[in-house]
């Protein structure tokens, strides 16, 4: 048995539950060729414990004494040879697998390596400074809330577990050194997903939750005070598990080599991931390295069709994509049912009085919103007649629509510009004031004191020549020289939905799918730190529902309870969107908004005695001189024989992006407001 750490470890052998992350954790400690594994779920599951728990098993390793680069005798000739930043001489010492964590704060230059700055201005040299990954050489590389990392950080992780190299280009430094760990990434899906790219990446992906078992809870609280209590005497107490655990992880990694998979069973892993309808080849390379994993595991050179169903679940669940759903069976008309009438290209008001000559008739659903549609929200003639405008009814009987299907929605961002900004998030990429985020470009100096080397020795190197140098130093630098960094990094964004909640969208379920879309976006804009508010408008007024927030709950509760039905008062929600946006924008002048417009843009109340659509388009005129926010237009009228167009004109005077309202219901409804590409 491997002798106990410096900082005592709650041993794996006494983890209770969670069986499918202890599991995968092992099979990687045996072929860590399978690519790791991302671990979902709660916070307190013993995420990082398992992770220790099980470094702790593996075998010491041999590292060289003083090795920056975590380097075994066997890559002393050739990474040694070349890389000469290490003193000799260089004895061979025996130590305990590492695992490093990597902070979520962490720079580029602090996870990937960058340039030492002290002893290049010492020496006038470019010498490399190694970063985590250089410390997770032949270790576990531990990641917490890997979805809240910023992307160019897991990219350079992922790309680094999957090569087995790290690759240093920067500040003129061409620099690579071996990288070969276990990657354990941990996440909460509600606070965010990771990009599908980076999602494959993983190898496994294993779901956790807190134990459901009273007697097992009791006995978890009791252990873990025993541990507190006595470390070293608890880890004793489950020695004789613990050796027996190391030993056959130990004898897996010897005869991994040796573990045979047949074409039988290789093409079982095809059908499978054929079934799951996978992108790309990942999964059955995963699939094949872990099925040998777990022979070897429990001492077998012959992998079989258990092994790859026990594993294939772990591989197949963050791959797993949808089919498209079957076409539905064509309806069949019902022999004492009467034929459908003809369709007519009468106008609503003429279907309403039809239906009015048989009170005896219930109205369906759909009959019901668009007879409220046509009563209480006839619109204004496009051209603007010159008939009176009628006073809005006050005790038009309401309706509330359920929410619709919600889906999982693309990437929303705004364009880049060059202003710098302070915050949080995971939305629109900014450059920021501090120290966090990537090296993108120099400037002069702006107070950050974010020094960017290379830059002031690029801007120092042709005064050399002229400059006293009475310290002996590589390199004489003048306060003129300096140069500081830029720095870029993703933030939240500010999100105002403004929703049509006049009798007009009652008709055809249109509130329904709206409310599924809105609930998408909202559910979106919690995972990326945004914050939305929601304002919608019936009758004679608009009202801030949902003021400025970041709670889900909050916001999923108002739209449920959202009633529809009355008139448009489309001036009145512009009025209050101004009203919303500038104690927005005062608070924070650099915010860049973001305004959801959802209507038919049939405007037929008016705020001040004039015709509501010349208003209403005034008013949208007013409202795009301001170049900080920008306007979406989601058009919902129906596009039949008959139709004003009334929301295009309403977004050609918003200078907004406008869209039909049949992509409410499809992915596509975020490209409205996808920015450029990063």
């Amino acid at each position: 048995m491997t002798a106990p750490a410096l900082i005592p470890v709650f041993p794996a052998a006494a983890i209770l539950g969670q069986d499918d992350m202890m599991q995968a954790l092992l099979w990687n400690a045996v072929n860590p060729r399978i690519g790791g594994v991302l671990v979902r779920g709660e916070k307190g599951t013993a995420k990082s414990t398992a992770v220790r728990g099980v470094a702790a098993l593996l075998p010491y390793v041999e590292v060289l004494e003083g090795c920056l680069f975590e380097c075994g005798p066997e890559d002393e000739d050739h990474q040694c040879a070349q890389c000469g930043l290490c003193e000799p001489p260089r004895p061979v010492v025996r130590r305990q697998v590492k695992v490093i964590t990597l902070p979520l704060n962490a720079t580029e230059d602090r996870v990937a390596g960058g340039i030492d700055f002290d002893r290049a201005i010492r020496t006038g040299r470019r010498v490399v400074q190694p970063g985590l990954l250089a410390r997770a050489h032949r270790g576990f590389l531990y990641v917490d809330e890997v979805n809240l990392l910023d992307d160019h950080l897991v990219d350079a992780v992922l790309d680094a577990a999957s090569s087995g190299e790290n690759k240093i280009e920067r500040e003129g430094i061409s620099f690579s050194h071996p990288s070969r760990f276990v990657l354990v990434g941990t996440m909460n899906p509600e606070e965010g997903e990771l990009r599908p790219q980076l999602l494959d990446r993983f190898g496994l992906c294993v779901e956790i939750e807190a134990i459901s078992n009273r007697e097992q809870r009791v006995a978890l609280m009791v252990q873990r005070e025993m541990f507190d209590l006595d470390p070293l005497g608890y880890i004793n107490r489950f020695g004789h598990e613990s050796e027996i655990l190391s030993r056959r992880i130990e004898i897996a990694r010897e005869i991994l080599g040796q573990v045979r998979l047949s074409g039988r069973l290789r093409s079982l892993i095809g059908e499978m991931c054929q079934e799951a309808l996978v992108a790309g080849h990942r999964a059955d390379l995963v699939i094949e390295q872990a099925a040998k994993a777990v022979a070897a595991l429990d001492g077998r050179t012959e992998t079989t069709a258990e092994d790859i169903v026990r594993v294939a679940p772990l591989a197949l669940r963050h791959r797993r994509r949808e089919g498209a759903p079957p076409p539905p069976p064509p309806q069949e008309q019902q022999p004492d049912q009467a034929p459908p009438p003809p369709q007519e290209d009468n106008p609503p008001e003429q279907d309403h009085e039809h239906d009015n000559e048989q009170p005896e008739q219930k109205p369906s659903e759909d009959a019901q919103g668009a007879e409220n549609d046509s009563r209480e929200s006839a619109p204004e003639p496009p051209e603007g007649g010159d008939e009176p405008q009628s006073e809005p009814r006050e005790d038009v009987l309401e309706k509330v629509f359920e929410v619709g299907e919600t889906f999982k929605v693309k990437r929303l961002t705004t364009p880049k510009d060059r202003t710098f900004r302070r915050g949080s998030g995971r939305r629109s990429r900014t450059r920021v004031s501090g120290k966090q985020g990537r090296y993108v470009k120099c400037t002069m100096p702006r107070g950050t004191r974010d020094v960017a080397l290379d830059a002031t020795l690029r801007a120092a190197a042709p005064y050399q020549s002229r400059r006293e140098n009475t310290a002996g130093l590589a390199v004489v630098l003048k306060p003129e020289d300096i140069r500081e960094k830029i720095r870029e990094r993703r933030m939240g964004n500010f999100l105002l939905f403004v929703v049509d909640a006049s009798g007009s969208m009652g008709a055809r379920g249109r509130m329904a799918a709206t409310k599924g879309a809105v609930m998408s976006l909202l559910l979106d804009a919690y995972q990326k730190r945004d914050k939305v508010a929601m304002i919608s408008f019936c009758k004679s007024e608009a009202r801030l529902n949902l003021p400025p927030t970041s709670s889900v709950e909050l916001a999923s509760r108002m739209l449920a309870e959202l009633p529809v039905g009355g008139r448009t008062p489309l001036s009145a929600a512009l009025a209050k969107s101004h009203e919303v946006l500038r104690a927005h924008l005062v608070r924070d002048p650099s915010a860049r908004p973001i305004v959801m417009l959802i209507t038919d843009g049939r405007s037929n109340v008016s705020i001040g005695g004039g015709k509501p659509l010349d208003e209403t388009l005034t008013l949208a005129q007013k409202l795009a001189l301001d170049g900080r926010v920008r306007f979406i237009v989601v058009d919902t009228e129906d596009h039949g024989i008959v139709h004003f167009g009334l929301a295009r004109r309403l977004a050609e005077a918003l200078n907004a992006e406008y869209l039909r309202d049949n992509d409410l219901k499809a992915d596509t409804l975020i490209d409205i407001v996808k920015g450029e590409s990063d």
